[in-house]
């Protein structure tokens, strides 16, 4: 009898000489692969006495879960907060281009808009696994319109909004629909905020509390009424006071609930934070912290001007300003490039800074059970990085999606 054909749904590979990221700690095990997900070598020896179908020696390389970047404006030229005929095929040329960042999965993320512009832009935006074709889209982040004037950042003035009566149609009726949402990013010092909150987080969306003018109290209160996020920590919110931390003081606060995870987003390019202020917030909640890019479409591009919603942006080196002014409005160093600088910035270990692009988003977004860990029966979507945390190859689903050159295998 000739010997069966092994179908790509039940083909196994073994990825050995690795070190994989499981547990907090790396491990010199092999990685197992079965139809786009990670499998228990020992039931499949013991339970299918099964071996691996084909074997790919990773040259000693770390394997990390494929990076999550909760925060991103576009790149490549696309401006996921201008409307087009077909939004689709911005998302999926960013979603082309990111793979050779290690990033699998992300939140399209749109400024401070008018709401005619969510009105077109996020029916089109769909929530999708990653592919051959590109990184995976978990839900669209809306930052914004219910922030701080003073804290507003660049977003734009004019179309700013602030709760009424019916707090929730309100922004129903901004937004037109929440069915492709992930998270919103809203200023808790704003009237009503707290019953918009509940109604929000009741529907599975996170909300996050940025570019903001509140203080601890306000923010503890948002966190009591279902908040979990902060929007790039420092950035677009109160200073820090020994008297009122604002809310960089949720990081060490006692009115937590109980069970209630606090996360916190920063933007580790080097421009954004200082390296000190890294140090004092991994120090002081190192579990919290969500390495985010907050890019916007100039990533990839280079110096000039660009733009970011309804504004012209400038671009020299890591720094990009609105046009004509010093305000800061986004980044343009990709996540792998934050992943490293957040390394040599705080001395934390290899571990501490690959999950803080991966377990930690993975976990504020609630699909850790699928992204963000190479656990058994998550997705296969990881990345083969060198000591130095370059990225040399990115998989999904167990498929070589992206590879250096340099990478023999």
């Amino acid at each position: 009898m000739p010997p069966q054909k092994v179908g790509a749904e039940t083909r196994i590979v073994q990825f050995t000489n690795c070190r994989i990221l499981r547990g907090h700690t790396l491990l010199r095990e092999d990685l197992w692969i079965r139809g786009g997900r990670i499998l228990d070598p020992e039931k499949l020896f013991f339970e299918e006495k099964r071996s691996a179908d084909e074997q790919r020696d990773c040259e000693g390389h770390i394997l990390a879960p494929g990076f999550i970047d909760v925060q991103i404006n576009g790149g490549f030229g696309v401006d996921f907060s201008l409307p087009s005929e077909d939004v689709g095929s911005g998302i999926a040329l960013v979603a082309k281009n990111l793979l050779a960042y290690g990033v699998t999965s992300f939140c399209p993320t749109l400024v401070t808009s008018p709401p005619d512009i969510y009105h077109k832009v996020l029916p089109q935006i769909i929530v999708r696994n990653g592919s051959s074709q590109g990184a995976g889209v978990l839900g669209v982040h809306l930052e914004g319109p219910f922030i701080s004037h003073e804290k507003r950042g660049a977003h734009p003035e004019s179309h700013l909004r602030t709760f009424e009566t019916d707090a929730f149609q309100e922004l129903l009726k901004t937004y037109g629909s929440l069915d492709n949402v992930a998270i919103i990013t809203l200023a808790p010092e704003l009237r009503r905020s707290y019953e918009v909150i509940r109604e929000i987080t009741s529907r599975g969306i996170c909300v996050s509390v940025g570019h903001s003018v509140s203080h601890l109290r306000e923010a503890e209160e948002a966190v009591q009424n279902g908040a979990t996020f902060i929007t790039h920590l420092f950035n677009a919110m109160l200073p820090f006071h020994h008297r009122d931390p604002g809310i960089v003081g949720l990081l060490t606060s006692d009115q937590i609930p109980p069970g209630r995870q606090v996360f916190f987003g920063m933007i580790a390019d080097g421009i954004h934070t200082n390296p000190a202020a890294l140090r004092i917030a991994h120090r002081a909640h190192p579990k919290g912290l969500v390495l985010v890019t907050d890019a916007i479409p100039a990533l990839g591009l280079g110096n000039g001007r660009h733009t970011l919603g309804q504004q012209d942006v400038e671009v020299d080196g890591l720094t990009c300003c609105v046009a004509g002014t010093k305000t800061l409005c986004g980044s343009v160093a990709p996540l792998d490039a934050c992943v490293r600088h957040f390394l040599h910035a705080t001395g934390c270990s290899v571990e501490m800074a690959l999950e803080a692009a991966t377990l930690h988003p993975a976990q504020l977004l609630g699909i850790e059970k699928q992204k963000g860990t190479l656990d058994f029966g998550s997705d296969a979507d990881f990345v083969v990085l060198d000591d130095s945390l370059n990225v040399k190859a990115t998989y999904i689903a167990g498929e070589l999606v992206w590879q250096d050159k340099t990478l023999s295998h």
